[in-house]
């Protein structure tokens, strides 16, 4: 209706797929049509629960590369009820590891385990692009949100190139806050808050908060951009509950759409449709989850909503800020600046090795004298912890312990160590009878220590 030139590729995705054998949510030949037009805008789908069946969101974002998720969170007050009148926060959000790699194992009778990888790639890639992006839309600061309190390593190495990086946009400003108060002043004042980069896991819960306080999560659109492929979609989930019903509000995978046009150059049909969008919600033609007796003057369905927004193409608002997008403002992949240098002088030491084992027939203690019995000469068990916590050597009683731990074993000269001790090690272990269920060997990077301390070590 706008006259965006488009020309439509339709693909079958989610519950219908997944329903007729498909485990990943997708045909494999649909692949094929999506690496072709390179540009997608994709529905809320359902993933069943259970069973098996991976999330094809997460999927599609990390087999094409779609590593930054743009969720721009902004109020319409007075027209949309809030509590934050001024609000106009963007959340660029880590899309492709953290937690959200999926490695998740059951490793004894009591204890799964989930892994979080954090990249230098892929910290360098997403911080890049969110200071490239407010530079691009004239933002002013960009926020950083970690808890490297705790995760010294993950999270630290995420803010340590937050840092690096920052030192690049002098004309931008930057901050550094802990996620969790930082999550709290983000419900509490929004508006001290510009642009917010962050990992995977922060990012997907925090910009649903975000776009909530700023009036619902259902208008709020979000951008997945690669370098070479990028998809638009609403922030919301699919809603089973209101399929079929005229009900739902369409707004947040317009406002994606919109992010689409932009993004391919067509920034004169995103500003027509987007200024038409907010004319509506200023003349109160609202869906039921925004509509108000106060400020709403007709409650309409999905399909009245979109023909109201049609009838206004052409139109700006009266009190909202219209919006005047760049001829060229396209929220591109920036490839040129996310090239990560490659390092390889780093010098990498091998010092000792974590043994887990699920075990469950004494204490601590017991634990500790058998290991050390069977343990080879050369190398000398330093400390056995659970859950985290140090319970031997100098465990406390109070400690609750599951059948999940973790025995420290390093050099007895203090040195470096090779792969043969670390089997001969195992070899020993298993043949005491103890259930080793993994590994995780223990380096020094350029002299940095590479593994976290247990608490109370």
């Amino acid at each position: 209706e706008a006259g965006a030139k488009l020309d439509i590729q339709r693909i079958d995705i989610g519950e219908k797929v997944y329903l007729a054998g498909n485990s990943s949510g997708i045909e494999p030949s649909s692949w094929d049509s999506l690496r072709s037009t390179k540009v997608f805008l994709k529905a809320p789908i359902t993933t069943p629960q259970g069973g098996g069946f991976k999330s094809l969101n997460v999927t599609v974002r990390k087999t094409l590369g779609l590593y930054a998720n743009v969720r721009p969170c902004v109020s319409y007050s007075p027209f949309i009820e809030t509590k934050h009148p001024g609000m106009d926060v963007v959340i660029v959000r880590e899309n492709e590891e953290d937690l959200y790699a999926g490695i998740e194992h059951r490793q004894t009778d009591q204890v799964v385990q989930c892994l979080k990888l954090i990249s230098r790639p892929g910290s360098e890639k997403i911080v890049r692009y969110a200071f490239e992006y407010a530079r691009l839309h004239s933002r002013k600061k960009v926020t950083c949100f970690t808890k490297d309190n705790i995760m010294k390593l993950t999270d630290g190495l995420f803010h340590k190139v937050f840092d690096e990086i920052a030192a690049e946009y002098p004309d931008i400003e930057n901050e550094h806050w802990i996620v969790d108060i930082g999550a709290a002043k983000l419900a509490d004042t929004p508006t001290v808050f510009d642009v917010l980069v962050m990992p995977n896991l922060y990012g997907d819960v925090l910009s649903d908060v975000a776009a909530q306080i700023a009036g619902s999560v259902g208008l709020a659109g979000s951008a997945n951009i690669g370098e070479n492929i990028a998809m638009f979609e609403a922030i919301h989930g699919s809603a089973p509950r209101r399929a079929g019903q005229n009900l739902a509000n369409p707004s947040g995978l317009l406002l994606g759409a919109i992010m689409m046009l932009v993004h391919i150059g067509q920034s004169a049909i995103a500003e027509r449709v987007h200024n038409a969008w907010l004319r509506t919600i200023e003349d109160g033609v609202h869906t039921y989850d925004i509509y108000d007796e106060k400020v709403s003057k007709q409650k309409v369905g999905t399909k009245e909503f979109g023909q109201a927004v049609v009838e206004r193409l052409g139109k700006k608002p009266h009190t909202l800020k219209a919006v005047a997008y760049k001829q060229n403002g396209a929220a591109g992949a920036f490839a040129e600046e996310t090239i990560v240098k490659e390092r390889s002088d780093t010098k990498k030491e091998l010092v000792g090795v974590d043994v887990f084992l699920d075990w469950m027939k004494g204490s601590p203690d017991d634990l500790g004298e058998a290991l050390t019995d069977v343990t080879p000469g050369d190398l000398k068990l330093t400390m056995i912890s659970n859950r985290g916590v140090k319970v031997w050597p100098g465990g406390k009683s109070e400690t609750f312990c599951s059948d999940h731990w973790r025995c420290r074993f390093m050099s007895q000269t203090g040195g470096n160590i090779d792969h043969q001790q670390i089997i001969n090690l195992l070899s020993s272990v298993d043949a005491a009878g103890f259930d080793f269920i993994k590994i995780e060997n223990l380096c020094n990077f350029d002299g940095e220590r590479g593994y976290s301390l247990d608490q109370g070590e």
